[in-house]
């Protein structure tokens, strides 16, 4: 007997619709025409977090290989694993086998921040995973910002260095560096922009509007029919600009208003599809260390990205908030966990790895 087909996008979101609503997997198999099972294994996955990485025998490689490897490390500082061995011309390595091999002879720096969670903000995330459990996250507009800079985010310039090789000296600017501010939406499997803000605008709640009004109000949303107006849901984060009266009051005016605009919990980047889209395009243009000369050129590096992903990428991030819903419900309101978010990021961004 051939093997059943994975559960579609649209039937998982039944599946948590169902469930929201106090049916048994039992119900919903009989519901959705599938295997029992299969729904369980569903509804179980979800709520865990990354299973632990099964360590696989490696792949043999020979002492020459590892010597051309080693020198390859030493003179591509700041090199993906990948970059490192296609240098050497060794192919038909998995990723894990050849990080496995450099960890023997390198290390990678990362840092990593996110912002504290207190009790207050662990019940406001669970009350909203409840409130919008039964959305469909299909008409949901995520928005937000991101800031690109000349040199690339701090800390972002890091790769394989050799065991007694030094880093690379990145010097500051002493004038001339700034960056580029960026907005742009997810709905569905389509990018909304980017947009560049004007450069020296500092966005408050007079200039986010007007920015709103000239990008995403004239060339976007103006060209939509009036039944996809009705039912669009338009998602930003607490920032001051977005949550200040003036900014609520104009998006009222312009039809955005009540359930047609989704509330958000403090905190909560993890909940938000468009985040990883960013990390995505800041990997593809600051990839083996790259760094810009002007901000016209990043600007164009970023719609050169962005451009890159295809509406199946977009896709797979917006159908990922049923699964964000339930892992921060599981989690009582804590952070989704890396290996949601890793998992997510992987199968989003695999052809730039």
């Amino acid at each position: 007997m051939g093997q059943k087909k994975d559960l579609t996008g649209s039937e998982k979101s039944k599946i948590v619709r169902y469930l929201a609503e106090g049916c048994s997997s039992l119900k919903i198999a009989k519901l959705l025409k599938r295997d029992h099972r299969t729904i369980k294994r569903f509804i179980q996955n979800s709520q865990q977090g990354r299973k632990k990485r099964v360590d696989k025998p490696r792949r043999k490689i020979t002492a020459h290989e590892l010597r051309k490897v080693k020198r390859a490390a030493a003179k591509m500082p700041l090199a993906t694993s990948l970059a490192i061995f296609q240098s050497c011309n060794i192919t038909g390595v998995p990723k894990s086998t050849r990080c496995a091999i450099l960890r023997d002879m390198a290390k990678v720096r990362k840092a990593e921040r996110r912002p504290p969670l207190n009790k207050t903000h662990k019940l406001k995330r669970q009350d909203w995973a409840k409130k919008y459990l039964k959305t469909d996250f299909s008409k949901v507009l995520w928005t937000d910002e991101m800031r690109v800079s000349l040199d690339g985010p701090d800390g972002w310039a890091r790769g394989w260095i050799g065991k007694g090789q030094r880093a690379p000296v990145r010097l500051r600017r002493q004038q001339g560096g700034g960056g580029v501010l960026v907005w742009a939406g997810i709905i569905k499997d389509e990018l909304v922009g980017p947009f560049r803000v004007e450069d020296g605008v500092k966005l408050n709640s007079q200039s986010y509007c007007q920015f709103l009004e000239d990008t995403f109000f004239k060339q976007w949303y103006r060209k939509k029919s009036a039944s996809f107006k009705k039912n669009m849901i338009f998602m930003q984060d607490n920032a001051p600009s977005h949550a200040s009266k003036y900014s609520t009051t104009w998006l009222t005016r312009k039809g955005i208003k009540e359930e047609k605009l989704m509330t958000w919990p403090p905190c909560s980047p993890d909940l938000n599809p468009i985040e990883n889209l960013w990390s995505i395009i800041k990997c593809e243009i600051y990839k083996e260390g790259k760094w810009y000369t002007s901000l016209n050129s990043v600007w164009e590096a970023v719609v050169a990205a962005a451009r890159k992903v295809d509406g199946e990428q977009i896709k797979t991030l917006t159908e990922s908030m049923d699964g964000r819903l339930l892992s921060v419900l599981a989690k009582k309101g804590g952070y989704i966990g890396h290996g949601f978010v890793f998992e997510l990021f992987l199968n989003v961004r695999n052809v730039y790895l």
